[in-house]
């Protein structure tokens, strides 16, 4: 809670025992897999018994609790979504990957909404393949919304995001009255092999892409009930003043930025140029946001000593934003992306 008012956080990634990245990387080794482990009888043994997902997702539910988050939205962990894998393997491991989403939702249903992991193939006419999987996870799991990642093979050979080619996941998110959460992938460029982490510079770079190529489409004039979230803050801020023509716009309550960026003045920059009523509260937490926040010379003495992913005190601290402006980004905005939050 904060101040009263529940916290809802729209960026979040499944936990699971570590066996479930055995299970892929056991099919990249023999080339094979079977149907996902979970979903014959919603349960299996050993490592992937319902008291390992009870352990490991209790941890996290925990994490959440130290940063006072009420409810997340939780998708797939985005470097382990692997676009480029043979197609074979694809398929089924998204449909795992859902099932650990939905096991995690199992077990703490007030704490956790579901999101998508779909088969994106970036060589196909389109993302029709997808609607299956989208729509089971919709009607029968319950999930509030899907992840798309913008360059999904990691090889920069996926159209626009404004192009046909997305279109059926954008037409049934609008029947469906579901958003879009935009994060990036694996990254296989070979210029940036040598950076530890590199899939965080593909994340920007792609993010940012996305939001470009957005903000000078009619995609929202074409889907106008589309929601739109991307993550980190939109992956990187304009160097250009408002009324520039490189910066785009949009109108209305299509296209949202989380706060999942962790530098306290990036963050206050982010929220300025995009705008409190398109910015929605995102942590990540737990994830890439555990380092500790050191002494500085900085004038917030808040967030000293606590992870940068303990964004409640910064946001608090922010001497731009009013009470309304913080309530907006915790609470109000959440909800117009995922109005799901409402019912939990």
């Amino acid at each position: 809670m904060f101040k009263g008012t529940k916290v809802f956080d729209v960026h979040g990634h499944v936990s699971a025992p570590n066996s479930v990245r055995t299970w892929i990387v056991g099919g990249f080794s023999s080339g094979h897999v079977g149907a996902s482990p979970l979903r014959a009888t919603g349960s299996a043994s050993g490592d992937l018994s319902d008291e390992a997902f009870m352990r490991t997702n209790t941890m996290h539910t925990e994490y959440m609790d130290e940063r006072n988050i009420d409810v997340q939205v939780i998708g797939p962990r985005p470097f382990t979504m692997m676009g480029w894998m043979p197609r074979n393997l694809y398929g089924p491991w998204c449909e795992f990957t859902n099932d650990t989403i939905k096991k995690q939702v199992d077990n703490f249903p007030t704490r956790y909404l579901g999101a998508s992991m779909l088969p994106q193939i970036a060589e196909a006419p389109d993302l029709s393949n997808c609607i299956p999987e989208f729509e089971k996870n919709v009607k029968e799991y319950g999930f509030v919304g899907t992840y798309l990642s913008p360059d999904p093979d990691g090889r920069h050979n996926s159209p626009g995001m404004h192009e046909p080619y997305w279109y059926p996941v954008y037409e049934k998110c609008q029947e469906w009255n579901v958003p879009v959460f935009i994060h990036g992938t694996n990254c296989l460029d070979p210029r940036i092999g040598h950076i530890p982490g590199n899939y965080q510079v593909g994340f920007v770079v792609e993010t940012f892409l996305a939001t470009r190529i957005l903000a000078f489409s009619d995609l929202f004039t074409k889907f106008p009930g589309l929601r739109i979230c991307i993550a980190h803050a939109g992956g990187a801020l304009d160097r250009f003043i408002a009324s520039s023509r490189h910066r785009g716009n949009w109108e209305g309550d299509n296209l949202f930025f989380d706060t999942c960026t962790y530098d306290i003045d990036y963050l206050e920059l982010a929220i300025k140029q995009w705008g409190v009523a398109n910015i929605a509260f995102g942590t990540e937490a737990p994830g890439s946001g555990r380092n500790v926040r050191q002494e500085s010379d900085h004038p917030s003495h808040t967030a000293v000593g606590l992870t940068s992913d303990n964004l409640l005190p910064v946001i608090d601290y922010l001497p731009s934003l009013s009470e309304e402006d913080k309530l907006t980004i915790i609470n109000k905005n959440p909800l117009k992306v995922f109005p799901a939050f409402a019912n939990v």
